[in-house]
């Protein structure tokens, strides 16, 4: 009996579980029938968002003061719905982080405050908008309180202003009135709950495969429903349209090999086709043009980024990206290719000596050139506004930019690069034995986790920990500068093969 009253209440739903069912019911079973699912183990950068979300919703607390926290730890439930009953009798006009359990579903709240006539319920979000999936977290919250006897007549979320700006963090924060909507989807959610209790009290449901896959987010468990795709399938057709994929998957096209040698494809996919076909590289008469920009001497320019929910530096905004980093491969006169590199040190704003050392380590080149070059010039415009004493060097930086992508994905297409232009693709089919796999960190997510760890806790680290820490960054940059000089140079020698055959 006991061994049936604890199974039962380990299927009790929660605000998370809740919003997995919505997305799907599958999804839903899995996180309860298997918790320990190694899916469900969060990854460097969901670690870090939730991190992110805690300083938020600590931080959400002292622009609604007065309150008190129900500080028990996550995991215990009922001692922390206890703990929220006793606080209630206490009868205090804001409580942090209360929990309630009804409708055998617990339900966290962020902030709850009492009014005249009711209280209020604040769900706290560490984004810069209020987003569609919002509404149903809160709903739930207030379904699970009203249940419990409180009467809740007001419903807010509370998220970060894109407006703010450091130092002045007076306005951090937007609350939005969301109780008309909520009250609207409140109307089906009893059903649901019984729904999806219902069904965790059953046998692994079958749901087909669609868009809720990765609506509002990806599903942990994809790769258990979704089917292993051959080599060079359809959807891996550059960008293509989901209309166009269904018409190909409808009639029977698996790999690019099979499209039929009369469709009318864009000039991107005929090469891609034509790779596949063949077996080996595509390389576009046009190649030499596109790559008469690059003229010498070059800087192979690339930045790294962080970006801090609550923002730390002037001029910030929430969620900001802020470039922390650089790596430049630079061909100077009488010295060949010179590796200049900067990272930061500390908590300190970093973007003042960061411009200073970039000027000076582009200051020879003719052309800077980026891999996504977008993305460089956004960094550079935010260095300019941070650091206008060097406005006038930074946006001759900027002006001189050349972008490598475009050359590649309009004029060259090798099997290997999968679908994909990104530059951890098209390195190591362009460059055998020259990739991303041998290095500590391997991936730009790892290394904006990695860099926020060296600047806000690396004093803390022991210093052989925070030497090798700093010295995996390095290698980082360095290698996606080192890449684009690699890959201009092979470039330039699939031009110079197709000179020598006319």
């Amino acid at each position: 009996m006991a061994d049936t009253v604890a199974a039962a209440a380990a299927r009790r739903l929660s605000k998370t579980r809740y919003l997995a069912g919505l997305q799907c019911h599958k999804q839903l079973w899995w996180r309860v029938h298997e918790p320990e699912a190694p899916e469900l183990v969060p990854d460097v950068g969901l670690r870090n968002l939730f991190a992110q979300g805690a300083e938020v919703d600590q931080r959400a607390r002292s622009y609604v003061p007065g309150g008190e926290l129900i500080d028990v730890p996550f995991y215990e439930l009922d001692n922390k719905v206890a703990a929220t009953r006793d606080a209630m009798r206490r009868d205090p006009p804001v409580l942090y982080q209360p929990w309630f359990l009804a409708d055998e579903t617990y339900a966290g709240v962020d902030i709850l405050t009492r009014g005249p006539r009711g209280y209020a319920v604040i769900e706290v979000k560490a984004t810069n908008r209020l987003k569609p999936e919002h509404v149903p977290d809160v709903a739930v919250q207030v379904h699970v309180l009203r249940r419990s006897g409180l009467r809740v007549e007001r419903a807010e979320v509370m998220h970060l202003n894109p407006e703010c700006r450091h130092p002045d963090l007076s306005n951090l924060f937007v609350r939005e009135d969301v109780t008309p909507v909520v009250e609207g989807v409140l109307v089906g959610l009893p059903e649901e709950l019984a729904a999806q209790r219902r069904m965790l009290a059953g046998p692994l449901p079958d749901v087909p495969i669609g868009d809720h896959c990765t609506r509002p987010h990806d599903c942990p468990f994809l790769e258990r429903c979704w089917p292993k795709l051959p080599e060079h399938h359809v959807s891996k057709l550059y960008r293509i349209e989901r209309k166009q994929l269904a018409e190909y998957e409808a009639d029977g096209y698996a790999s690019m090999a099979d499209l039929p040698t009369d469709l009318e494809l864009s000039a991107i996919h005929a090469r891609q086709v034509k790779a596949v076909r063949t077996g080996a590289m595509v390389v576009e008469h046009s190649l030499g043009a596109a790559l008469a920009r690059f003229t010498s001497p070059l800087a192979f320019l690339d930045f790294e980024t962080v970006s801090l929910a609550i923002p730390r530096w002037p001029g910030c905004r929430p969620w900001q990206l802020v470039p922390v980093q650089f790596s430049a491969h630079v061909e100077e006169r009488g010295r060949g290719l010179v590796h200049h590199e900067w990272l930061a040190a500390g908590p300190e704003d970093p973007r003042p000596a960061l411009a200073q050392a970039l000027v000076a380590a582009c200051a020879g080149a003719r052309k800077v050139v980026a891999y996504y070059a977008s993305f460089e010039r956004d960094c550079i415009r935010h260095l300019k506004a941070a650091v206008p004493s060097l406005e006038g060097e930074l946006t001759r930086i900027e002006q001189r930019l050349v972008d490598l992508l475009p050359a590649i994905r309009n004029h060259v297409y090798h099997p290997d690069f999968g679908g994909s232009f990104s530059i951890k693709k098209t390195l190591p089919a362009l460059v055998p034995g020259l990739s991303y796999g041998d290095l500590q960190i391997a991936d730009g997510e790892t290394a904006t986790v990695e860099l926020l760890r060296l600047m806000l806790e690396g004093g803390s680290l022991p210093p052989g920990e925070q030497a090798a820490l700093r010295r995996a960054l390095l290698a980082y940059c360095e290698r996606d500068s080192w890449a684009m000089v690699k890959m201009l140079d092979q470039l330039r020698t699939l031009v110079a093969q197709q000179l020598e055959l006319f």
